[in-house]
């Protein structure tokens, strides 16, 4: 008899991870809340993992949709983030998954994601640095964690905390698509740069939006003397 991380009912172990996914690994959560996720499968954008499925055919070109086709139009964003990767679609029940991470606290519901993480995007690591993006000090303390740090903890025991927020500013979550595009300086500096010589990094955060937040990080990164940066997230 097991647990369901998410809605805490008891469940029988009559199906497994490797029923689901050929991992073979116990699942943590139960049927009825793992069916209600959706896996990011089938074509995606070559850049940020978007679903092709998920939107009209004209909002694509090739194997990019038209979002990434605009940062990379731009010079100073060309080539920033190499690529991301999402584990899966930001669905109403996912939202809510987070909600309880974020916002109430139930830092235990991450594990769920961790036999995903570990087993299906090893490739995009290349054996580089693992690095969360961070909260602001204001914002870590009174959450009392990092969501994107302990999701990183699916990639890596250690991740490496070499970004830090310069300010605490506004929730991403409460910005619209225009003022998220619109920022006026880097939010993120490097810790140690040292450590990031010639370096391949993946990033790790909770949710792809708009790409800012990561190709922000990205940027001071790659300046910082990072040889190229991709990244990871649970919802895209």
């Amino acid at each position: 008899m097991s647990y369901c991380l998410n809605c805490h009912q008891s469940y029988m172990e009559t199906w497994s991870w490797q029923a689901f996914l050929g991992l073979g690994i116990v699942p943590l959560l139960c049927q009825d809340c793992e069916g209600r996720l959706e896996l990011i499968k089938g074509e995606i954008c070559r850049i940020c993992g978007r679903a092709f499925s998920l939107f009209p055919e004209q909002y694509r070109q090739g194997d990019c949709c038209f979002d990434c086709i605009r940062w990379e139009e731009d010079p100073t964003w060309n080539g920033v983030l190499q690529q991301n990767r999402s584990l899966y679609v930001y669905n109403d029940f996912l939202k809510e998954v987070i909600a309880k991470l974020k916002y109430r606290g139930d830092a235990e519901i991450v594990k769920a994601f961790y036999p995903v993480a570990k087993t299906s995007f090893r490739k995009i690591s290349r054996n580089g640095l693992v690095i969360p993006i961070p909260l602001s000090e204001e914002r870590h303390y009174k959450r009392g964690f990092n969501q994107a740090e302990l999701l990183a903890r699916g990639f890596s025991s250690q991740p490496a905390l070499l970004l830090k927020r310069k300010t605490h500013e506004e929730k991403q979550s409460k910005k619209t698509r225009e003022e998220r595009l619109v920022q006026k300086e880097n939010p993120f500096q490097v810790i140690d740069a040292e450590k990031l010589q010639g370096q391949n990094v993946l990033l790790v955060d909770d949710v792809y939006t708009t790409g800012s937040t990561l190709r922000y990080a990205a940027k001071v990164l790659l300046e910082a003397g990072a040889k190229q940066v991709s990244s990871i997230t649970l919802a895209r």
